[in-house]
């Protein structure tokens, strides 16, 4: 082992970083915060388990690249040896190891070393702690994209021939239609009667949510055909939805329930900020009888899809029988599908969508589908797959990114990658995980490998959030990322 002058408050950290994720990064800041000086240990190849995509020296040089990072080495050795050649200060792992067998405690005890525990604590941005002087200083930074397109064999070619096969989808997407209007203005102070910001508004503009702009997505995306299922109410927002839909050039079904208006989310901006938002919607669950006649109908043309998505932002219009059904249904005529489940202000629970070819929870809706604040990513991907059962997860990470958890075949096994937010001065996050649903489902239904699925979600993400409103992405705008990705 290299010889490492330490202080006296050393913190040790031992490893693979196989694939270098938030979740690495949040444990490490955090040893960091428990003593003055970390050490991290990189295990070999030799050492590891499981052979890796990333070479060891690379490995090193990604966690040396942290600022958390006092020194980084590879090592064969076992946690024991390390501690007994080091004596840190203290040893910190992951919380997942705190009810397991911990080799390394004995070697600390024998000179009143400590063992931590780091939970899963997600409040701050991992970003912060990468040394500023690795990043490309633009609004795409394909920097990381690249390595990760060399280490699953992806190429220009096959992106090509993935579009292309995505022309003869037919695509079904069903969940809650959302209308999108935003109010800018000039903020002009702080009122002096009470403590309330005060703006004058100069600019109304409205855009089409929810799951019609994730099926506009998925038709601007160069799909065959995309019908939308969903349920309006009886009002002006309405009205907008069926004008915006013949727009977007999707077959809408629209069932009418004059006991509930169509979600309307108001949001007042000032300087590129949203300073308020205001949402006028119901949550009671469409009544059973829209249920059947929502099934009838899919029944009618569930032969003639390839697709079928869940768009749910728990309104009400999924309720879980509905969902059941038509998932049985999709199941017995072999049709790819995909869900996502959004928990904002109002709660949902994406592991109630089970065998599902993708679902893409943000980290929050994850903790709180299983009531785990705790854990890592690796743990929490996990623990949703073996509750879920789906067959590729990606938890989004906002601005951090992606995590990637699918299934490793050969190892009978899961594994586990991560892409960065592709794009450093986004906008508006509006739309960007119905564009990297929309785009990664789409590549998955015509047998892309799931690497290459969310490689084009990111980068079609990354595109989406480059401008105010969530509009559908067009295809000749996701191609020039495309083509500039691997320059």
């Amino acid at each position: 082992m290299v010889q490492i002058a330490t202080s006296k408050k050393c913190v040790l950290v031992q490893g693979n970083f196989d694939v270098l994720h938030p979740g690495h990064i949040r444990l490490l800041s955090f040893a960091k915060a428990c003593g003055d000086q970390l050490v991290v240990a990189v295990n070999t190849d030799s050492a590891m388990a499981v052979k890796s995509r990333v070479s060891e020296q690379h490995r090193l040089e990604l966690v040396n690249s942290l600022e958390c990072v006092d020194h980084a080495f590879l090592t064969g050795d076992t946690a024991e040896k390390i501690v007994e050649q080091l004596q840190p200060y203290a040893v910190v792992k992951g919380k997942e190891f705190e009810c397991r067998e911990n080799p390394e405690l004995d070697a600390l005890k024998v000179y009143g070393g400590k063992l931590i525990f780091g939970s899963g604590e997600f409040e701050s941005n991992a970003e912060q702690y990468i040394k500023k002087n690795n990043r490309v200083a633009s609004n795409l930074d394909f920097s990381e994209v690249q390595e990760y397109a060399k280490r699953h064999s992806i190429l220009p070619s096959s992106i090509a021939s993935t579009l292309n096969q995505v022309k003869q989808l037919n695509v079904l997407v069903i969940g809650e239609v959302i209308v999108d209007e935003y109010i800018q203005g000039t903020a002009v102070g702080m009122s002096q009667e009470d403590p309330t910001i005060v703006m004058t508004p100069n600019k109304t503009e409205k855009f089409l949510g929810g799951a019609a702009i994730t099926a506009g997505h998925i038709k601007a995306l160069g799909a065959k055909s995309v019908s939308l299922f969903s349920v309006i109410g009886n009002d002006d927002a309405g009205e907008y939805t069926k004008e915006k839909v013949l727009k977007y050039q999707v077959d809408a079904q629209l069932f009418v329930d004059s006991t509930r208006p169509t979600p309307l989310k108001t949001r007042y901006r000032a300087s590129n900020k949203t300073l308020l938002r205001v949402n006028q919607v119901r949550q009671h669950k469409i009544a059973k009888e829209l249920q059947r006649d929502i099934l009838e109908k899919i029944t009618d043309v569930i032969t003639s899809i390839d697709l079928l998505v869940f768009s749910d932002f728990n309104y009400g219009v999924l309720p879980q029988p509905l969902v059941e059904s038509i998932a049985a249904l999709c199941h017995e005529h072999g049709i790819n599908v995909v869900a996502d489940s959004q928990t904002s202000s109002q709660v949902g629970d994406i592991s109630r969508y089970h065998n599902m070819d993708l679902i893409t929870p943000t980290e929050r809706e994850t903790r709180v589908a299983l009531n785990n604040p705790d854990d890592g990513l690796v743990i929490l991907a996990n623990k949703l797959t073996n509750r879920a059962s789906p067959k590729n997860l990606v938890i989004t990470l906002g601005d951090e990114g992606i995590f990637i958890h699918v299934p490793d075949h050969k190892h009978n096994s899961w594994e586990n990658d991560r892409l960065p937010a592709l794009n450093r001065s986004a906008i508006d996050p509006a739309g960007a995980g119905d564009c990297f649903l929309a785009a990664s489902a789409l590549a998955l239904s015509v047998n892309a490998s799931p690497w290459e699925a969310f490689y084009l979600g990111s980068l079609a993400a990354a595109c989406q959030v480059g401008s105010l409103g969530n509009t559908p992405l067009s295809l000749n705008v996701l191609e020039q990322a495309i083509s500039e990705s691997f320059k």
